[in-house]
């Protein structure tokens, strides 16, 4: 039993023939698939080279344009060729010429055969993430496109207008769920030959045909018809920056790629000379066994595209001129919003009360009513906590509460399962304090005895809630203090950013905290969010929670104490 390696090869042949020797020489075929665009001259020369290596072989080639069916065709005829030729074969790995193997094969071959029938393959229904860049998420399965958007991006648009403005839909095959995900996927051969051999494959394949971006839905959408066992990730590191374009790794990229645990890594840069060597000829640089992780490293390249995208405060660029705001002054006195605080803390307002001398809200702003300090039902300024009257008009409910109460200062707590209609006012009040540990929601669900698909439901509404919640607080129009951790940075290290926070509230006299809020247990927290991905549901702002292998035989790391003084 082994595995078998499918690469899709459009440019730098040279590298792809390096890859391609790296993969057999640890017992794996190949099946290349070249691009029809190469040239023919090229491609005889490119085989001609591999020629003496019996584990390559070439697949019939299609001409692959981004976006279009020819990749997956591709992919299509290249599987096939390697389940027939290589009988052995138990699980077949999709990469492109520009992947990049991180650890020694050896290892790949050992992890896959201690999960002889799982598929690793991203597969998330439209609704449960954001991935989709350019306004078309579950539009891509009911119209069509004929046009490629790269080639024709004219054509693309205007027909795409077209089939909107006069109702155009295409009917999605009832059997199928549509589903998205990263191309790179790894799948057993009972479920890939099952979909290949499926006697319905030509009408699902002539469905696909006019989808958008095939390559990121065709397979992830049929996978949840055949596998028995879905682990709804990809074991290649693949990264996209906030326009969909996949970030290129450099020479410079070389302890971020270790750092990652991955098997596999693209896109990398072909002159890269460094990556290379280290990577396939240096045995001292071999990774130690551990699971697949590139959420260690999403906190860079989240700081990346946050750097990019918002630039660094008074260095002003053309990518983002700021609004200029008309009020003068949006409350009267400062305040603070603290999101996943109480899921992650238990009796956080009462601990907080005593660390800053402030007044502590519940959620002012929950669905049934507003809760007050102390249970109150009526404070200054005649202010009632019922429900229906504050959502009258929400943003006066609140200036006019820290108008009724100034001298004192007010904090309130805040989620996903409130009243989101303040949230661009308090994102542009320079008043507003916001603190906000992303993905903390999840932590209530992961503690309740809910049937999982209700779970499930649920944690894709308030993910999609609070993901909109954060687009707020990152636009060029916010002038809050906001502060935000993902729950895994959060809970590494909570005592800096709680000193933080207190220093910044300020009433009280400047000391080092000597205790803090105690937290929630979480474990088994890591496992519930991968079930979460298996089950069709992406969970991804709660940051790097590894899962646990048994299999991996890892011991859990001893947590460091922290020293307060």
């Amino acid at each position: 039993m082994t595995v078998g390696i499918v690469m899709l090869v459009h440019t730098s042949l040279g590298r792809a023939e390096q890859i391609a020797r790296h993969w057999t020489a640890a017992g794996c075929p190949v099946v290349l698939h070249v691009d029809k665009k190469v040239n023919r001259a090229d491609y005889r020369e490119f085989s001609k080279k591999l020629s003496d290596e019996p584990l390559v072989k070439f697949s019939r080639r299609y001409k692959c344009d981004w976006g279009t069916w020819g990749i997956v065709a591709a992919s299509q005829a290249a599987s096939e060729l390697l389940l027939d030729s290589f009988p052995t074969v138990s699980h077949v790995y999709l990469a492109s010429g520009s992947c990049l193997p991180l650890r020694p094969v050896q290892e790949l071959i050992d992890y896959l055969a201690d999960r002889p029938r799982t598929d690793f393959i991203e597969s998330a229904t439209t609704a449960d993430v954001p991935w989709t860049v350019g306004g078309l998420d579950q539009e891509r399965f009911t119209l069509r496109f004929p046009f490629s958007w790269r080639r024709n991006r004219y054509l693309f648009d205007k027909y795409v207008e077209l089939q909107r403005f006069i109702g155009l839909k295409r009917k999605i095959p009832e059997e199928l769920v549509p589903h998205m995900g990263s191309q790179w996927w790894c799948l057993t051969r009972r479920t890939l030959s099952a979909i290949l051999q499926d006697p319905e494959r030509e009408r699902f394949d002539r469905y696909f045909r006019r989808v958008w971006i095939p390559d990121e839905s065709y397979y992830q959408t049929l996978v949840r018809q055949y596998s028995s066992s879905i682990e709804s990730r990809s074991l290649t590191l693949s990264k996209f920056d906030f326009q969909g374009k996949p970030h290129i790794f450099y020479d410079d990229h070389l302890q971020l790629l270790r750092r990652s645990d991955c098997f596999v890594a693209r896109k990398i840069w072909p002159h890269a000379d460094r990556l290379y060597q280290v990577f396939l000829t240096d045995s001292s640089t071999a990774l130690k066994r551990t699971e697949p992780n590139p959420g260690k490293i999403d906190r860079i390249f989240a700081k990346a595209v946050e750097r990019r995208t918002r630039g660094r405060p008074g260095l002003y660029m053309q990518s983002r001129m700021p609004n200029v705001g008309w009020e003068n002054g949006v409350t009267s006195n400062p305040y603070s919003m603290f999101q996943g605080f109480t899921e992650l803390f238990d009796d956080f307002d009462i601990w907080l009360n005593r660390a800053t001398g402030a007044r502590v809200h519940g959620h002012l702003f929950a669905p049934e009513r507003a809760i007050f300090s102390g249970g109150k039902t009526l404070v200054n300024g005649a202010l009632c906590d019922s429900a229906e009257i504050r959502d009258y008009q929400p943003e006066t409910f609140l200036t006019s509460l820290i108008w009724n109460m100034r001298g004192e200062r007010q904090c309130f707590q805040f989620g996903p399962g409130d009243n989101q209609v303040i949230n661009e006012m308090v994102a542009r009040d320079p008043n507003a304090q916001i603190s906000v540990i992303t993905g903390a929601w999840a932590v209530p669900l992961f503690r309740s005895n809910l049937d999982f698909g209700i779970l499930r439901k649920e944690a894709a509404l308030l993910q999609k809630i609070e993901s909109d919640h954060l687009d707020v607080l990152r636009s060029a129009q916010a002038k809050a203090r906001i502060r935000i951790w993902t729950m895994a940075e959060f809970i590494e290290a909570p005592m800096e950013p709680l000193q933080t926070i207190i220093d910044e509230i300020g009433l009280l006299t400047q000391r080092r905290l000597s205790e803090a809020p105690t937290m929630v247990a979480l474990d088994g927290f890591g496992q519930f969010l991968q079930n979460l991905k298996n089950q069709g549901m992406h969970p991804y702002l709660m940051g790097d929670f590894p899962v646990e292998q048994e299999l991996m035989n890892m011991p859990k790391p001893t947590r460091k104490p922290y020293l307060v003084r």
